[in-house]
């Protein structure tokens, strides 16, 4: 793997993490005994959205290359594979960002 091939995995090793801390931060502001402060969750919940927007854009682009990419010029079943499995994957994450979507709303609705 080249230099530059390094950094992007990094990069986006990197953006999970933070979606991660994010997360858990929300988390330990939502069981504080001094109850959640609204800023704080709001800023963590708006960070968190855009990161998996960047990530989710970033799995949409690479499902397109391996929709894209053909290893043997008549068979396509390694490339179709790995798109179905990203598809389930995109799929899955976009409901989590769903079910997240409802708490934030009925959690802002409850405020």
């Amino acid at each position: 793997m080249d230099s530059q091939g390094q950094t992007t995995s990094l990069q986006r090793l990197h953006n999970v993490e933070k979606v991660l801390e994010l997360a858990g931060g929300v988390m330990d502001e939502l069981s504080s005994p001094t109850g959640p402060r609204k800023e704080v969750v709001q800023n963590h919940c708006l960070e968190f959205m855009q990161l998996i927007k960047d990530i989710q854009g970033a799995l949409r682009d690479e499902i397109k290359s391996a929709c894209e990419y053909r290893p043997f010029e008549n068979c396509d079943y390694g490339s179709r594979i790995g798109s179905e499995i990203c598809f389930k994957k995109l799929e899955f994450v976009m409901s989590q960002l769903d079910r997240m979507k409802q708490t934030m709303d009925e959690y802002h609705a409850a405020v």
